[in-house]
């Protein structure tokens, strides 16, 4: 049975109720809330606190498709995915300590920006474009393409048309009120599906009888964050050498993840934001993979595992509360959608049009082109989700991480290096960026569609081919770097970030309380 058919009229009140709700923020925002005329639109003015960068961060972490997906992985798999989620701490930590004083200090927008005072323009312009395309198809197609067959399923739209909904709802925040808009409606989105997946993850054990239930009808094996090296799906060794490499680039250094840090008051509230999206990836687990869980207990016939999240929602919840899931799942695809959309018109505005073209542009001039390059975006990833839609016979939500894996190795390397080692030179950086880049994507090609990793059994992990890619392009930077050391007209750095300041003793205390409470995580969630 469709889900559309199952949604009683109070359900679409609900929704609707939502969507005139938030709208009604985003519209208080931008338009009734007082704000100078000379303020940045794209990174708020740099006024956000921490609650609203780690709502932010998180909520443009959290789509419909991991919520999908991490059920569909809770059910088959147990806590192994978890990994993604609680493994991030440490990456998360990287970005507020290491990378956020710098960014900060250097008073830029965008990443791009920073790498151009880095390696000089040639690496803004690379790292300008590879941003957009990244975001157009990782952050926005994709998102687009899974939050599309969710409106569908709802609504019983036509895909072109699901997708167009959706982009109008997002993009009006990104147009009208920028990264404040997007921070305030984010807050208000997290909280409530904070509240609604709790709510689903308790329904589901009260039905079940409890965790002692719970664990004593599911394998031992479903509780353990680290699996054996010869397990099939996620090896230990797979998960600890391979997502590092995706953990540097998606934590510090992805424009669309990193941006409402660069709004922050200030580096400490920076600093907190990230780690209160630290405290937030705990609840990934008991929101969005339990619920997969108590649905292999109580549902043990699935005849596909990606039906295990709408199957809970639908078979537990009365009528009124599978509404408001529905909005939750609204909720998280217009999060992710709007924090792109933004990214996207910073990086093109900033990175390219100010830099290249119009340098003397005003506040005003800047904020129009902003606007103008959002309502582009949008229109090229519908498109590009149409494309995706034509694509027959591949599970996207699957490759949708391995692709991730493809995407990382260049950017973490480039940024690690161009970060943490002064002897790094642009021809380095450069090369990396352009032919680790096709080497990169080159093999994550032949690896899901020239000889497909389900037919041929010599590929390695995606994981740990990300590793490997990464490994080689590190050993090139340092090589390519020490041959260039004597030469005499080598860019010379115009980064300044001043003095890093000291760790805040507030900021200190509260990741020395996570790190504990992590380490305690991986010790209790092991051994099963």
């Amino acid at each position: 049975m469709e889900i559309h058919e199952i949604l009683q009229p109070l359900d679409f009140a609900v929704v609707g109720l939502y969507l005139v709700t938030l709208i009604g923020i985003g519209y208080w925002v931008s338009f009734k809330k007082k704000r100078d005329a000379n303020e940045n639109l794209f990174l708020a003015g740099n006024s956000l606190g921490w609650p609203s960068i780690g709502f932010t961060m998180w909520g443009t972490n959290v789509g419909p498709s991991m919520l999908i997906a991490s059920a569909s992985i809770g059910y088959t798999t147990g806590v192994v995915a978890g990994n993604f989620a609680w493994y991030a701490f440490i990456f998360i930590f990287l970005l507020a300590v290491v990378f956020a004083p710098r960014y900060l200090g250097a008073r830029v927008q965008t990443l791009p920006e920073f790498m151009g005072k880095r390696f000089g323009n040639s690496t803004q312009n690379i790292l300008a474009w590879y941003t957009i395309v990244t975001v157009l198809i990782s952050w926005l197609s994709l998102t687009l393409f899974a939050g599309g067959i969710l409106i569908r399923q709802i609504l019983d739209l036509p895909l072109w048309l699901s997708v167009i909904i959706l982009i109008l709802i997002a993009a009006f925040f990104t147009i009208a009120g920028g990264l404040k808009a997007i921070a305030y409606t984010n807050v208000f989105q997290m909280v409530l599906l904070i509240l609604v997946s709790l709510a689903l993850t308790l329904t589901g054990l009260y039905k079940v009888g409890g965790i002692g239930e719970l664990i004593a009808q599911t394998p031992g094996e479903y509780w353990n964050l680290l699996l054996p090296a010869d397990d099939p799906s996620y090896p230990w060794i797979a998960i600890a050498l391979g997502y590092p490499v995706m953990g540097v680039w998606f934590w510090c250094t992805d424009q669309s993840m990193v941006q409402s840090v660069l709004g922050a008051k200030n580096l400490k509230e920076g600093q907190l934001g990230a780690n209160f999206t630290g405290w937030l990836k705990i609840l990934d687990v008991a929101l969005f993979i339990i619920p997969g869980i108590i649905c292999y207990v109580l549902f043990p016939d699935l005849d596909n595992p990606d039906e295990a999240y709408m199957t809970m929602v639908t078979k537990l919840f009365p009528v009124g509360m599978t509404g408001l899931v529905m909005a939750v799942l609204i909720a998280a695809l217009v999060s992710t959608i709007d924090s792109a959309l933004n990214a996207l018109s910073t990086v093109f505005t900033m990175d390219i049009y100010v830099k290249k073209y119009q340098p003397d542009a005003s506040q005003k001039q800047i904020i129009t082109i902003g606007r103008v390059v959002t309502v582009l975006g949008a229109v090229i990833a519908i498109f590009l989700t149409l494309a995706i839609d034509s694509i027959k016979g591949l599970n996207l939500f699957d490759v949708f991480q391995s692709i991730l894996g493809f995407i990382a190795p260049p950017m973490s390397v480039v940024f690690l290096f161009g970060v943490l080692w002064k002897k790094t030179t642009t021809k380095a950086a450069n090369t990396v960026l352009i032919f680790g880049t096709i080497l990169s994507l080159g093999i994550g090609v032949l690896y899901l569609w020239v000889f497909p990793n389900a037919e041929y059994t010599f590929w390695p992990h995606f994981l740990l081919l990300s590793f490997y890619i990464f490994v080689f392009l590190a050993a090139l930077i340092v090589v390519i770097s020490y041959a260039e050391r004597n030469r005499k007209d080598l860019y010379v750095s115009t980064l300044d970030y001043g003095t890093i300041p000291k760790l805040p003793s507030k900021v200190k205390w509260l990741w020395i309380a996570l790190i504990i409470v992590m380490v305690g995580m991986y010790v209790v969630f092991n051994g099963n």
